[in-house]
């Protein structure tokens, strides 16, 4: 049985280094394709008429701190035609009121276009409207969590796309042309019903006036934070890439997201009884084409970027990754008839699996895998000098591939200019899988006795943690 286990375990590990190396050059030779994209192909963009009209939610908790720096921000975006919709879902701050004085907001008494969604939601206090910005609405209702309030403004939103944005969320100006050109770049017998974009990491550089410019962008001093930095460009310039290029991608981040409103509806919105509801939507829309037999997509677009404030003490990052690994297991639980079902195509095939065997038992046979080699050594079953050098070689692979996502950073957007700055990345990067990977993966192994134990956290509670 040792031995089986053995056998077991190494052949996951020879075949998820091989899905990582496949994704890593799939990446690659897609970013190598787009990265002499120039800003003069974006301003073609923004002038063409074809450009469709963008909502943009904004769900809102308790973000006082926040909510009027982030709303100029977005009103500031480069894009033609546009709506802000920002959701307060029952804060217990002055959110409301900040806005209401700072943007002249007068309620809105006449009776206010519905979009349909047929799931039901919080009441609504009051909808207001800008006197200074036509283009501005504010939706006050009570507490119903994030998702809620996603459906809320699903509902009141005019236009057939919308955005979903994070409160605190800061944005490129140019971010929405480059996010939504794949939508305009479609063919006749094509559709993009969701595109996402790429996640930076704000902690340590300087925001102004809700912008952060290029020049702007510093590394934290925080190793935690850059260990996050690492990670985000691992799972953004390789992992997405690499599924979004064959239509396999599972996760846009609700951070920064585009979608179909129609689409949207017709899956019946996000669910609110869910702790990864921007993942389970996705594979809704997902197993919704299959269903129809369209050719329609979800994309994702590297270049685009919303920058977000990342946990820098180790409870709160325990807190997010704990609940993180709950919201990919209740997305595949929710939807596991998809699994190798021939029926849903690669999403069933290939994409379900990957996230099952690798992304959310990961954990559990990298545990196993350590435990197996300490009880080995014990009943010295195992060759101590292969063991170890077979650990030094998966370690040094694992760095490999962080560095090579630094590298991918600094070959196609160049974000970190300063020499220090990516001299402090290719460390980290090299020192990760002998400390910040080994906590991740308790961490994620937490959140599965979590799913065990049956152990909730709302919108609420986590978003007041994290602030």
């Amino acid at each position: 049985m040792f031995e089986i286990l053995s056998i077991i375990i190494m052949i996951y590990v020879v075949s998820v280094s091989i899905a990582y190396v496949v994704l890593f050059f799939v990446a690659a030779r897609k970013l190598n394709r787009e990265k002499d994209l120039n800003e003069s192909q974006y301003d073609q963009v923004l002038e063409e008429e074809l450009a469709p009209p963008l909502s943009i939610i904004v769900p809102a908790y308790n973000e006082e701190l926040n909510i009027v720096w982030s709303v100029r921000s977005l009103l500031g975006i480069n894009y033609k035609q546009f709506e802000i919709v920002v959701v307060n879902d029952g804060s217990k701050d002055q959110t409301v009121q900040y806005l209401i004085d700072e943007f002249d907001m007068v309620e809105v008494k006449s009776r206010v276009r519905w979009s349909g969604l047929g799931k039901p939601t919080k009441p609504i206090r009051g909808i207001y409207r800008s006197l200074q910005h036509n283009n501005l609405v504010l939706v006050d209702k009570e507490n119903g969590g994030k998702a809620d309030a996603l459906n809320v403004g699903i509902n009141v939103c005019q236009y057939p796309y919308f955005a979903s944005l994070d409160g605190d969320t800061v944005l490129d100006q140019d971010a929405f042309i480059k996010v939504m050109k794949p939508i305009m770049d479609a063919g006749p017998n094509e559709e993009i019903v969701a595109t996402g974009g790429s996640v930076g990491i704000a902690n340590g550089s300087y925001v102004d006036s809700g912008y952060l410019s290029r020049e702007s962008v510093r590394l934290s001093s925080k190793p935690l934070v850059v260990m996050q930095v690492i990670e985000y460009l691992r799972a953004f310039l390789m992992g997405r890439i690499g599924l979004s290029r064959h239509n396999l991608l599972l996760i846009v981040s609700g951070a920064f997201g585009i979608f179909k409103k129609s689409w949207v509806i017709e899956v019946g919105g996000y669910e609110v009884d869910t702790v990864g509801e921007d993942m389970e939507l996705i594979v809704r829309l997902h197993r919704r084409i299959q269903e129809k037999k369209s050719k329609a997509q979800i994309v994702y677009v590297p270049d685009p970027v919303c920058w977000t404030e990342a946990p820098e003490k180790a409870k709160i990052l325990r807190r997010q990754r704990t609940r993180w690994h709950r919201g990919l297991y209740e997305s595949l639980w929710r939807h596991k008839v998809m699994l190798f079902n021939p029926k849903y195509g690669k999403i069933g095939m290939i994409s379900m699996p990957y996230f099952l065997f690798v992304e959310l038992l990961g954990p559990v046979v990298e545990l196993a895998g350590v435990l197996t080699v300490i009880v080995g050594i014990f009943l010295d079953t195992v060759d101590v000098r292969i063991t170890i050098v077979l650990a030094l070689l998966m370690l040094l692979y694992g760095s490999l591939l962080s560095m090579g996502a630094v590298l991918f950073e600094e070959w196609c957007f160049k974000r970190y200019n300063r020499v220090a700055d990516l001299t402090r990345l290719f460390l980290f990067a090299l020192s990760e899988t002998f400390w910040y990977r080994p906590i991740m993966t308790l961490w994620r192994f937490e959140g599965l006795v979590q799913i065990v134990r049956r152990k909730n956290q709302g919108w609420g509670v986590w978003h007041a943690v994290v602030s």
